[in-house]
């Protein structure tokens, strides 16, 4: 399963996921990147403090015969991973389109990597297990949503025994279970660091943020982002969303502020620099809006979706074998991307090749992160084969 597990917008926007790595200061004093006075008020508190919170429904099914009896017989971490997932129960599904806390998961019985992370983590910390998370080193998974660009990182969870304070220096015989939402053979070939729970927090917060931009609700996405930023300044992402936000309020100024606040932090984040370069266009610093610019080029010269929207000009033009081509390209280097997958198969219907637009079409339904673009691709998938029946019995 594939998550967002912190977001990155690009401008189109992009928004990115990091983890913070080596501690350093803040990059400003944070009074500095706020606008509160330029946002409605939320409507609602904003901040971590539900995040792991039991709901009534949830301790109901911790009290259930059935998660009881996994708990006898499996001992809490390997029958909690049963209660939730191995039996299936609660019918839990990979979604990607909200990021829920703990309790809102539960109720919808569905969630990205980040907000099943959250919910295992709940019924672990109330079960009195000692949870640890992890930053999954993969490469970053790239979407796009009301012309915003995504891209998504993964984070898993170990869990086990409370260990003493002498156990965790020097390595005790308990041993931590692993819980991963990527297929067993995909999750064992990637590294991974530790990161805090605070990380967690602030990738929460942020995912929200973007989620409330992409849904254009500037006043929700800014709280959000200023309330991770506030919760962890050390960690870049935030002050790129909170630079996407000001971008699309008309503040430029502050955009610049903070798109160069996630630089100081991430100075190699192309994804700041790409958000960067037109605000200081904007501002009529050309010189340093080229310089940038060039300094973008050489580190990442073929950026995300380059080849798609070559793609999507081609079809346009009707060069379908064109368009068959660049997307080819796109698959390989983002074999994930359910988009891609479906562009292709509308370049091999566009060529006659019947079995391939099949075959792509069936690629992005694997691989959709939503419930609207699972249904939607298997309405178009079974209309595919429909019309290959027809074709084959008029042969």
């Amino acid at each position: 399963m594939r998550s967002l597990a912190s977001l990155f917008i690009l401008g189109l926007s992009l928004l990115c996921s990091g983890c913070a790595g080596v501690r350093v200061p803040a990059p400003f004093p944070l009074p500095a990147v706020f606008s509160d006075a330029s946002f409605a008020p939320p409507p609602s508190p904003v901040g971590p403090d539900q995040l792991f919170v039991l709901s009534p429904a949830m301790r109901a099914y911790i009290e259930s015969p059935e998660f009881a009896g996994a708990m006898r017989r499996l001992g809490p971490e390997r029958g909690l991973v049963e209660a939730l997932y191995t039996k299936g129960e609660l019918k839990l599904q990979y979604d990607a389109s909200v990021t829920r806390n703990a309790a809102e998961t539960f109720d919808a019985r569905m969630g990205n990597c980040l907000s099943l992370v959250v919910m295992t983590a709940a019924f672990a910390k109330h079960l009195g297990l000692e949870v640890q998370y992890q930053d999954v080193m993969i490469d970053d998974v790239w979407t796009r949503n009301n012309g915003l660009y995504f891209a998504s990182t993964h984070v898993n969870l170990s869990m086990g025994k409370r260990r003493t304070a002498q156990a965790r220096i020097l390595g005790g015989d308990e041993r931590m279970l692993n819980i991963d939402f990527l297929p067993p053979e995909d999750s064992a070939r990637y590294n991974t660091h530790v990161i805090e729970e605070r990380m967690i927090e602030a990738m929460f917060m942020n995912n929200r943020a973007a989620e409330a931009l992409a849904d254009k609700r500037l006043d929700d996405a800014y709280w959000w982002a200023r309330a991770a930023v506030a919760h962890l300044p050390t960690y870049a992402t935030p002050y790129n969303t909170l630079g996407v936000i000001y971008q699309r309020h008309g503040d430029q100024l502050l955009a610049e502020r903070a798109f160069k606040a996630s630089l100081t932090l991430e100075p190699e984040s192309t994804i700041a620099m790409h958000n960067l370069v037109p605000v200081l266009s904007k501002l009529g610093k050309a010189e340093e809006s080229k310089a940038l610019a060039a300094r973008l080029a050489a580190l990442e010269p073929t950026p995300p979706y380059h080849y798609f929207h070559q793609a999507i000009k081609a079809l346009e033009e009707l060069r379908y074998a064109d368009a068959r081509e660049l997307l080819h390209k796109e698959v390989r280097r983002a074999p994930f991307n359910h988009e891609f997958h479906f562009w292709l198969a509308i370049a091999h219907w566009r060529l006659g090749e019947a079995g391939a637009a099949r075959d792509q079409l069936a690629l992005a339904l694997d691989n959709s992160t939503t419930h609207a673009a699972s249904e939607r691709y298997s309405a178009k998938l079974a209309f595919l084969r429909a019309q290959t029946g027809k074709r084959q019995r008029a042969y």
